[in-house]
């Protein structure tokens, strides 16, 4: 027969070993320290953001507008970014995006790496190389592309001798080529909310590459290339269908051909 309980009987008390200890310690530690590390990644981009403000800032303050444009910008007397655009405008100095609309930035894939085990995986600066009289010159490219996530965005190719001018060219272009992009819905209905896709489908070439940007509903993502993504999501777009046709692993027409598809919402829309 069981044992009766007896309330005032004392209960046997089971001590941890030391080795359960320790690993309390460590689990307890390995937490501490990947909050710690989160915290510094987090201040880390912090301050880097804040950096790339206060460089924004200084470079505004500095500038001195020499196009008609420009100066109408400075003044304060022209504040609307899309009315720009529809008037047909050429915007010829950075700044004046950079004055009007809040931008990120990101970089295309468009070279790869050397070597004989890591060569083929991608990488944002392609490097070549023309032989002369007095040796190999090498050259370093890249393509940007910037946006607001609202319906503006733009890509641009750079190149220098080095990494971070080639960098700081093909984000000047960007923003020179900027484009604005009218976004839909994927049906009538949802016209209440914000829109998230294309209005219609939409087709860009550039070169062999072919694409097709088709509508999708509210929690699709972006069904198309790692390349067009970046593209799409600065523009604003979060959800959409692609199909794509030909040498696809040529970045740059890949980048052209969306852009030229994303074009095509004003121009019909006009």
């Amino acid at each position: 027969m069981a044992e009766k309980e007896t309330k005032n009987k004392p209960k046997d008390l089971i001590e941890p070993v030391p080795e359960e200890l320790a690993k309390v310690k460590d689990s307890e530690l390995s937490e501490k320290d990947s909050q710690k590390e989160e915290a510094r990644k987090e201040s880390a981009t912090e301050i880097k953001r804040k950096k790339e403000e206060a460089k924004l800032q200084s470079d505004l303050d500095k500038w001195a507008p020499k196009t008609q444009l420009g100066k109408l910008v400075k003044s304060g007397k022209e504040k609307d970014f899309d009315k720009i655009l529809l008037s047909g405008k050429k915007i010829l100095e950075y700044q004046i995006v950079d004055s009007l609309l809040k931008l990120e930035s990101d970089l295309l894939l468009i070279g790869q790496a050397k070597g004989k085990f890591g060569g083929g995986k991608r990488r944002a600066w392609r490097q070549t190389q023309k032989k002369t009289m007095e040796g190999n010159v090498i050259t370093f490219s890249c393509m940007a592309v910037v946006g607001d996530k609202k319906g503006h965005v733009g890509i641009g190719f750079g190149e220098a001798k080095e990494t971070l001018p080639s960098r700081e060219k093909a984000l000047r272009n960007a923003k020179l080529n900027i484009i604005k992009v009218e976004l839909g819905y994927e049906s009538p209905e949802e016209e209440k909310t914000t829109p998230h896709t294309v209005p219609f489908i939409l087709e860009g070439k550039c070169g062999s590459i072919r694409i097709k940007l088709l509508p999708a509903p509210r929690g699709t993502g972006l069904v198309v290339g790692d390349e067009c993504k970046k593209i799409l999501r600065l523009a604003g777009i979060q959800d959409v269908y692609g199909v794509t046709r030909g040498q696809t692993r040529t970045t740059f027409n890949v980048a052209k051909a969306c852009i030229d598809a994303l074009s095509k919402t004003t121009k019909i829309l006009r």
